[in-house]
């Protein structure tokens, strides 16, 4: 029997797969110029079906490596603007009446797609902030009291700026804690953004990813053959221990009033297993859960008002807790 295929024609092969993905590096980088690590990070997330907050102040290419991403792997995006007075139907749908039918009809909201591009997200009420909520955990969006059920692949990517905190309204730790990865975009480097001008001087337009020579590479049935291979990768009671004993850590920091809930020990385990899988292993090691403690973890503690007039971060926390924390042998 031949192994499933996608539109694009990729083979549902584990190994395939794997290549597939890791193809994707070098197609994102066709438009998105030394964003490696994020790149990373929306993988493993699409891998675990989590979902991401994307921070980092504004003109880094936020949302246009998310387009790329999108278009490399021949998935549905859109993108909602977030501002204070958007409303939850304005991004769930809701119902319209139609006098043709003298009936009312559903009208999907924008989170009908598969990659969701929240774009900051703070700027809008809590109110609107948690219609996500059911859509981000359920995957589904309820109106009227129908669950109408979200395409697979789904991931909400919600993006926040980092230095500009007047009119915003701060994600609560409930859903912060909803994120997969926290991941930053940093700003880049001389030479990165030499390359960038380069670019747009010779006559790159972010709006046109094809005149780019952004092509699919990858597409669901690779995702779903990754998901499957995952699932087999081993982790030993060692591995499991460890990651508990490094979420425990943080929940005595004296640095910390909240340390990582059990939620996020097991979001961790999930992102550990992903990107051992991505670098060719069939278990997790040590160095798997410290490569992706950081992005898991760092928006699920709150620090001490104290520590943070310090100078302390929550990245600087993790840090320590993994500096402390014993290895496995």
């Amino acid at each position: 029997m031949d192994p499933p295929t996608d539109n694009a024609g990729h083979t549902g092969d584990a190994t395939a797969a794997r290549s597939s993905l890791e193809a994707l590096r070098a197609e994102i980088a066709k438009a998105v110029v030394g964003q490696d690590p994020a790149v990373t990070g929306l993988v493993v997330a699409l891998l675990c079906r989590g979902h991401v907050l994307l921070e980092g102040v504004p003109g880094v290419a936020k949302t246009l490596l998310v387009r790329t991403l999108a278009a490399a792997l021949e998935l549905d995006t859109k993108r909602v603007q977030f501002t204070p007075d958007l409303m939850p139907s304005d991004v769930t749908g809701s119902l319209v009446y139609d006098a043709r039918t003298t009936q009312f009809s559903f009208q999907p909201g924008p989170v009908f797609t598969n990659l969701v591009l929240a774009d900051e997200i703070n700027r809008t009420p809590p109110k609107t902030q948690s219609s996500l909520l059911e859509a981000m955990e359920e995957r589904q969006v309820t109106v009227d009291g129908t669950p109408r059920p979200l395409p697979d692949p789904f991931l909400v990517i919600a993006t926040q700026n980092p230095v500009e905190y007047e009119g915003t309204y701060p994600l609560p730790e409930a859903q912060l804690d909803r994120f997969l990865l926290k991941l930053t975009i940093p700003l880049p480097s001389r030479q990165d953004e030499i390359d960038v001008l380069t670019r747009h001087a010779a006559g790159f337009d972010p709006r046109d990813l094809r005149a780019a020579g952004v092509r699919p590479v990858a597409g669901p049935a690779d995702l779903d053959a990754a998901r499957a291979a995952i699932a087999k990768t081993t982790v030993s009671p060692e591995i499991a221990a460890y990651v508990v004993d490094i979420c425990r850590a943080t929940r005595e920091s004296p640095s910390l009033t909240l340390g990582v809930s059990p939620r996020g020990a097991t979001a961790l385990l999930s992102t550990a297993r992903a990107w051992a899988w991505l670098t060719g292993r069939d278990y997790v090691i040590p160095d798997d859960v410290k490569a992706l403690a950081l992005p898991t973890l760092r928006h699920r503690v709150q620090l001490r008002p104290e520590a943070e007039m310090e100078g302390v971060t929550a990245d600087s926390v993790i840090t320590a807790v993994l500096t402390h924390v014993p290895v496995p042998r």
